[in-house]
């Protein structure tokens, strides 16, 4: 049986950075995911795809932001169930939950957190009738690794953040980019729209809005996609690789069955407060929550999981009172095996 103070369910983004929030306030934490290393997609799907809205970086790896958060965490020492999946929960007697995972290894905590990010996952594919035939023969659902496209022609589909984002990385590293999008509007940053409009102006980028994939050519490995476009009527692109990113599927997977209220699959929580779902002392932060005006970022991640660990700090200790101190006066123990003193600065409030 594992003890902690928080439980965490989804070692993603949002799951590392709680761990580092319950720390600073001497709460223990143990991290379950299914997935054999912590990261949740940034490590197992997306490692090299670059993020541009993380506070502080104007640019970095998922893989690195991954390896930035265990490093941040570090301190904290917190305990790892990887490669199980939560698979039940039940309310003890002592207002405490008991999680099993599918191999049977059993948690206990008074606070749950699930952090689960879409929860279990697959690629939408396009409705192409050959493309299972194509599948890692040219054809990629996921981008693990850039390099294989280095001197590469590659065909892009898709108008959300992930087409655009690779599709700006990839005019640095294949031979020839085009972006294919059935309409003219995108989905995703406005930053990166136009930046991959710029791209197209430098003649880096070959872009071709109000058309779509509708046929793959090829024996062995994919060598030409054929195009249905709005006006100019059938395309053919030659092409090394072909990477439809039209996001993935989610499924809540056990998670679904704990009792929890769900709302397009996702858990609703009150956001009013603290992110705690119906059942009192069950918390959803991250991709896996919804609520009115709900952001699927993960800054949105970080600032619930925040506000999530000052309310269960409250369900676990209600007799004492927490003062909240900032890192900068107090620092952070355990960094360098000693406290992080801040300077001694007289600050003056501002009325």
């Amino acid at each position: 049986m594992i003890k902690t103070d928080i439980l965490i369910i989804g070692a993603g983004p949002t799951g590392l950075f709680t761990v580092f929030e319950a720390g600073l306030l001497k709460l223990k934490t143990h991290l379950i995911d299914a997935l054999p290393q912590p990261g949740g997609q940034c490590s197992e799907i997306y490692p090299k795809k670059p993020i541009y809205d993380i506070p502080g970086f104007p640019e970095i790896l998922a893989g690195q932001l991954v390896d930035n958060l265990m490093e941040q965490i570090k301190p904290f020492n917190p305990g790892f169930t990887l490669g199980e999946r939560a698979e039940t929960i039940e309310k003890l007697e002592d207002d405490t939950f008991l999680v099993t995972t599918n191999k049977g290894t059993q948690h206990n905590a008074p606070v749950v957190a699930i952090a689960g990010g879409l929860g279990s996952f697959e690629p939408r594919k396009p409705p192409i009738p050959n493309i299972t035939d194509f599948e890692d023969k040219g054809v990629a659902y996921i981008i693990r690794d850039p390099e294989v496209y280095r001197d590469k022609r590659v065909v892009i589909a898709g108008g959300g953040d992930s087409a655009l984002d690779w599709t700006i990385f990839l005019a640095d590293v294949a031979s020839e980019v085009t972006l294919v999008h059935r309409r003219n509007e995108f989905r995703g940053a406005l930053d990166s729209v136009e930046r991959v409009a710029e791209l197209t102006k430098l003649g880096k980028v070959n872009l071709i809005t109000e058309a779509e994939v509708k046929e793959l050519k090829g024996d062995d490995h994919v060598t030409a996609v054929g195009i249905k476009h709005k006006t100019q009527g059938d395309i053919q692109v030659d092409t090394d690789y072909f990477i439809p990113l039209f996001g993935l599927s989610p499924k809540l997977g056990p998670i679904g069955n704990w009792g929890l209220e769900i709302e397009k699959n996702a858990i609703k929580v009150d956001n009013s407060y603290d992110y705690q779902t119906n059942i009192p002392g069950i918390y959803a932060i991250g991709d896996v929550n919804t609520y009115k005006g709900k952001l699927k970022l993960i800054l949105s991640g970080f600032h619930e999981a925040a506000i999530m660990c000052q309310s269960a700090y409250q369900r676990i200790h209600p007799d004492k009172k927490y003062v909240m101190k900032y890192t900068t006066v107090g620092g952070v123990e355990g960094f360098d095996g000693t406290k992080k003193e801040a300077k001694k600065e007289v600050v003056k409030a501002i009325v």
